[in-house]
């Protein structure tokens, strides 16, 4: 079946090239959606009208509303009812539905997206993500090490998932790429409710239970009104920890709710206040290891990646003559868990552990303007400012029976080493993009940002280290010596440099657009938490240096969009050629495992990535997306292969092909009632877990060195609609296919592999989607 279906996609992407996915999801179910902007003042239609297949989906990649098919860009979007009919919760389905996309998924909160190939491994642990992530106009990607809540996608205007580099509007963080999560505004005129329930089995015994509600009242009208939502996961887990005894204990609560309120008290000018709150609690990591047999997995206490999440906003818009000034304030208020079961670094010889507890406090403004007037010339203006405080709590850990067995005193509890650390990071930068249009059929867009990031890291004084290592390795007993850490301030890091971009777009007919676009994009410095510390295990082992400098991506992209037949037919392709340099790294000290950032060599990816959707009678629809990819390291130096453990011509951690298909298939039964059926296929190549040798020893290959598996995840649903409401019997992997679909690599886990969740069967039930 593999092997079929990949010559299938490979035949297709040849034969046919491709769409946005988000074209595909309503015609065979109705009832249409469309965009609406912040002001509230556009209302969706009817629901239950049948779509036209000429409908079109507006996006604001470009800070702008313009047709998908119009921008310049790879992007795909995604809105509400697509994703409902899809179960789409979270990153997972997503990453299923882009072309180029690969979400390397440990576990809950734990994601880390790569795009086109721009990745040395699926972890990026100490390092700045690739792809930046916002919600609204709040950046919520990270760097590694890190938990990031996997947001609930319930009620929201649009996901739209830009590929390519994004730094001239999205920031530093957008290095290959920038997912936009844009929630939904209250509707000024009218009362409305939705709500959707989503019960399913995992495997046997595992129960999945989704709610989601949504009340949206307007106040005074089309003056004020309030848009309510909440929702409450509680999904059982479906692996067993056989160090813990726990059965079925990745078992994830989820629940929050925001509500928003949205005021126009004169034509000209909106304001947007948000409030939100997610509580993400996975009991237990989903990595497995498949040498104790299928769904197991082992650690000492359960690995945790809790993540809690406030968000306030206020959005104010105000609208010239010319143009509209948007003006965004935002507070996050993120707390987060990363408990991990270290021990397999010694083979499992000693008890050996982290709990570390983070807090971020991040402010982030951001203010442009954007021209509304006719002509040739159009305008997006900016400034942004972001100011994180992250406290990170280290605390290492042996065990107390561990402790007791071998007869080592002198511990308050079971943590040989606290540390409490902080660090600062901010980032200053002003963009804009000009665009010129010569004629309606060719115009130029310019973009520049020129941004200042700084981050500096602080030890406070409290916590302590010991010789534990020492006693538990030589099976010495006795009290330890405690050594308090005294307070220090790390070298500030800096970065300063521009983003460039520059594209031109030409329609030889008015149904195709075709662009070239050039695009720079980078990553802020990276400081490492433990910089000057000396191994106490070897002392002659590398010294942690202060952190990493910026990589720098140049990036060369061209492609055609096109619509055929009254939107029948919608293909969309582009080929790109990628130069990544003084790429950021992570690197571990083989003594005591201890990771930090550095820079090494060059890599370039080249590929191409298509989509299509095609209609070829009413209630079918037929859609496509394929990508392949071929990222390589091309430059290094014999002591950035030593550090890094990389070498030339290795491929980077992403699949040379994947792709997805679908087949919806809708029909009226009689008058209000419709159905529809519709088949999903994921096919995803393997790809290297990491680099292939032991960082620090060029010479070794890395013991946790792996390929994923090559997959297909093949799911199935059939749905009855009815004027208000939706049901839904579904099925997500079919097959029961367990593939491994990432590969943790470092050695500290003894459970490493992620795989597919099991076959799940389930019923939805939705009203107003």
């Amino acid at each position: 079946m593999r092997v079929s279906y990949s010559a299938s996609v490979c035949a297709g992407a040849l034969a046919v090239m491709s769409v946005s996915s988000a074209f595909a999801q309503d015609v065979a179910t109705p009832p249409a959606e469309r965009t609406s902007d912040q002001s509230g003042q556009e209302p969706h239609r009817d629901r239950g009208a049948t779509e036209s297949p000429t409908d079109e989906i507006v996006v604001t990649a470009t800070r702008r509303e313009e047709r998908i098919q119009d921008v310049p860009i790879s992007v795909t979007a995604f809105q509400q009812g697509e994703m409902t009919r899809e179960g789409i919760v979270g990153f997972e389905g997503i990453a299923r539905e882009t072309p180029g996309v690969v979400l390397n998924r440990p576990t809950q909160n734990f994601n880390n997206f790569t795009v086109r190939g721009i990745a040395t491994n699926g972890y990026g642990a100490n390092l700045q993500s690739t792809v930046a992530v916002y919600i609204d106009e709040l950046p919520v990607s990270t760097i590694g090490n890190t938990t990031v809540v996997d947001p609930n996608l319930f009620d929201v205007e649009r996901v739209e998932f830009l590929r390519g580099p994004q730094g001239t509007l999205f920031g530093s963080g957008s290095l290959s790429g920038a997912m936009r999560i844009l929630t939904k505004s209250p509707n000024l005129r009218n009362f409305d409710t939705a709500a959707v329930v989503d019960l399913g089995l995992t495997g046997k015994d595992s129960f999945r239970q989704r709610y989601n509600a949504m009340v949206n009242v307007p106040i005074v009208e089309d003056k004020l009104a309030l848009r309510a939502v909440g929702f409450y996961r509680d999904e059982e887990g479906y692996l067993d920890n056989v160090g813990t005894g726990v059965k079925n204990s990745n078992t994830l609560i989820d629940y929050g709710g925001r509500v928003i309120l949205l005021g126009r008290p004169t034509d000209r000018l909106s304001v947007r206040l948000l409030a939100s709150y997610e509580n993400s609690d996975p009991k237990d990591s989903s990595l497995t290891s498949p040498s104790l047999g299928r769904e197991k997995r082992v650690s000492d206490q359960p690995d945790r990646f809790t993540g809690v999440q406030t968000i306030l906003n206020a959005t104010i818009d105000y609208d010239f003559d010319f143009a509209r000034l948007t003006s965004s304030s935002t507070y996050s208020d993120f707390d987060q868990k990363f408990y991990a079961d270290l021990a397999n670094t010694f083979g499992g010889a000693i008890a050996f552990g982290l709990d570390a507890n983070a807090y971020d406090k991040v402010f982030v403004q951001e203010t442009r303007l954007a021209s509304t007037f006719e002509g040739p010339l159009q305008f997006v203006v900016g400034g942004f400012y972001l100011d994180r405080r992250r406290d990170v709590d280290f605390f290492y850990r042996s065990s107390l029976p561990f402790l007791q067995a071998r007869g080592i005193t002198g511990l308050p509890d079971q943590y040989y080493q606290k540390q409490y650390t902080h660090q600062f990071n901010r980032e200053l930068a002003g963009f804009g993009e000009v665009t010129y249009r010569f004629s309606p059929q060719f115009w130029l867009t310019g973009g520049l940002r020129y941004g200042r990031i700084t981050a500096q890291g602080f030890t406070e004084a409290g916590g302590y280290n010991s010789d534990y290592f020492v006693a538990a390795l030589t099976g010495r007993r006795g009290p330890l010596t405690l050594t308090p850490y005294q307070a220090a301030e790390g070298r500030e890091a800096r970065g300063s440099k521009p983003s460039y971009k520059l594209s031109a777009s030409f329609k030889p007919v008015d149904h195709i657009t075709t662009y070239a676009t050039f695009a720079t994009g980078y990553r802020g410095p990276v400081i490492n938490a433990f910089a000057g510390r000396v191994s106490t295990i070897n002392p002659a082992d590398v010294v942690i240096p202060d952190g990493a400098s910026s990589d720098d991506l140049k990036s060369y992209e061209v492609g055609a969009k096109g619509r055929w037949l009254d939107g029948r037919v919608t293909i969309n392709a582009a080929a790109y050629v990628i130069d990544w340099s003084n790429i950021q790294v992570q690197a571990n000290r083989i003594s005591d495992a201890v990771q930090f950032a550095t820079n090494v060599g060059a890599a370039r990816s080249k590929g191409f990535e298509v989509e299509m959707a095609v209609v070829p009678t009413t209630g079918l629809v037929l859609g496509l997306n394929a990508a392949y990819n071929d990222a390589k390291i091309t430059e290094l130096t014999a002591a950035e292969a030593a550090i890094s453990g990389a070498v030339i011509g290795h491929r980077l951690s992403a699949p040379r092909l994947q792709g997805s298909s679908s087949i919806t298939y809708g029909f009226d039964l009689k008058p209000d009632w419709n159905a529809n059926f519709a088949v999903n296929a994921q096919y995803v190549g393997s790809f290297n877990s990491s680099f292939p040798n032991v960082p620090g020893n060029p010479r070794a290959r890395l013991p946790t060195f792996g390929e994923t598996d090559e997959y297909v995840n093949l799911n199935a649903s059939v749905g009855l609609r009815h004027g208000d409401w939706f049901g839904q019997l579904y099925v997500e992997n079919l097959t029961d296919d367990h593939s491994v679909t990432y590969i943790h690599p470092e050695a500290f886990f003894a459970s490493r592999f992620g795989t597919l969740r099991p076959r799940t069967i389930g019923i939805r039930l939705a009203k107003g989607i």
